[in-house]
């Protein structure tokens, strides 16, 4: 089986490592394989998976080698998009879905409230604005030229009003975690919070990355403290600062 050359992790893994080119069995298959590529949108699931503390297998999705456009990944993911998960014969896609998959599978880990509640629509709620809102702008961002092609002029108008807008919707989160934090849903620690610890990575470079704002800076230092954050990102090869 193929894995990271010099990988040494610093905690008691529940994981494999496994590549596209590795030869294995079905009987050698974790409950779940999570495809990915370092901080890419599948850190996410990867920090639910170590807090939920199941076994799962790693597989790297090689994006320098656009491993994610080749024939094999994209039988099972056709947008050619990272992260993928395969829970037995179910296969899924969309970071956010693959989070709500995950909870919904593991309800007694309590990282997201009961169905029908007040607090599980408030979960919903500030998912969905994490992932449509916030993380939209911040794939403009980062991938402005997607939109404007070889403009240079239209990239620097698109990236600038997306760093804008991003700013915007930190903004609204520091505002509410200001009325009631520290978490996202109070005192009680849920997925959305690990949502937040990825896009805030991504955020970093932006002129008012997400440390810049009090609240949000005291949630990501509780976060970053968490094992299964650290975890997970040691175990994508992210060495430096999470967030």
């Amino acid at each position: 089986m193929a894995g990271i050359v010099g990988y040494r992790p610093l905690w008691p893994t529940r994981h494999r490592f496994i590549c596209w080119c590795s030869e294995t069995t079905a009987q050698s298959i974790s409950m779940y394989q999570l495809h990915y590529f370092p901080a890419n949108a599948n850190a996410a699931p990867h920090m639910l998976l170590e807090e939920i503390g199941v076994p799962y297998d790693l597989v790297l999705v090689d994006r320098a080698k656009n491993a994610q456009k080749s024939g094999e990944y994209l039988k099972i993911n056709p947008n050619g998009r990272i992260p993928t998960l395969v829970d037995g014969d179910l296969i899924m896609s969309e970071a956010a879905a693959i989070v709500l998959h995950l909870v919904d599978r593991h309800a007694e880990a309590g990282l997201a409230p009961r169905l029908g509640t007040p607090e599980r629509a408030t979960f919903y709620q500030w998912l969905t604005f994490l992932t449509n809102s916030l993380q939209e702008e911040l794939m403009i961002w980062q991938y402005p030229d997607r939109l404007t092609g070889e403009d240079a002029s239209a990239t620097d108008i698109v990236r600038h009003g997306a760093e804008t807008r991003a700013s915007r919707f930190l903004d609204v989160v520091e505002d509410h975690l200001k009325a009631n934090g520290p978490f996202f849903l109070g005192k009680h620690l849920s997925a959305v919070d690990f949502y937040l610890v990825m896009l805030s990575r991504w955020a970093r470079p932006m002129a008012q990355p997400p440390r810049a704002r009090p609240n949000i800076s005291k949630l990501l230092d509780r976060m970053t403290g968490l094992h299964s954050v650290r975890r997970a990102y040691e175990q994508e090869g992210i060495a430096d600062e999470i967030c």
